[in-house]
């Protein structure tokens, strides 16, 4: 028998540790509800099916498609990897629960090393190139997550 409830509370506690880290669905610097930077359009599709929405058009850098889910949008600017990745769902959180409707003080606590600025908090450099996951706020609280590369 107290071999029975080892195995029980191993299990319990493998559920308990798992769970954490499969609600980390924003990873800053890298992606958003599982898709990553630099995945290709097919990869998106095979994670996420077919999107519901496809937005084109062109601008200073060229032709650009995006992928519209409830959950993210995908951007890809000028050819078939992902450039950009944003979220407006509160369901999207960091590791340590940063999510859309979070507060500015919730946010610092959350995300190490955030710089802020008027309207936004973020990470990385605004350099060409460089990754940066932006947290825009609204009235002190976050109202979109956006994790991609600057690409001027």
């Amino acid at each position: 028998m107290p071999s029975i409830l080892l195995v029980a509370a191993a299990a319990a506690l493998v559920l308990v540790c798992g769970a954490g880290s499969a609600g980390a669905a924003i990873v800053p610097q890298r992606s958003i509800a599982g898709i990553t930077l630099q995945m290709t359009k097919a990869q998106v599709r095979a994670k996420l099916g077919a999107p519901p929405r496809v937005r084109r058009g062109r601008n200073d850098f060229g032709a650009w498609t995006q992928f519209v889910y409830p959950r993210v949008e995908v951007t890809f600017q000028g050819g078939n990897s992902a450039t950009g990745l944003q979220t407006t769902s509160p369901l999207e959180r960091t590791a340590r629960g940063a999510h859309v409707g979070s507060t500015k003080t919730e946010l610092l606590a959350r995300v190490p090393g955030l710089k802020c600025e008027t309207g936004h908090c973020f990470l990385g450099s605004f350099t060409a190139g460089k990754r940066v996951t932006d947290f825009f706020l609204r009235r002190g609280r976050v109202t979109r997550i956006v994790v991609g590369f600057v690409i001027d």
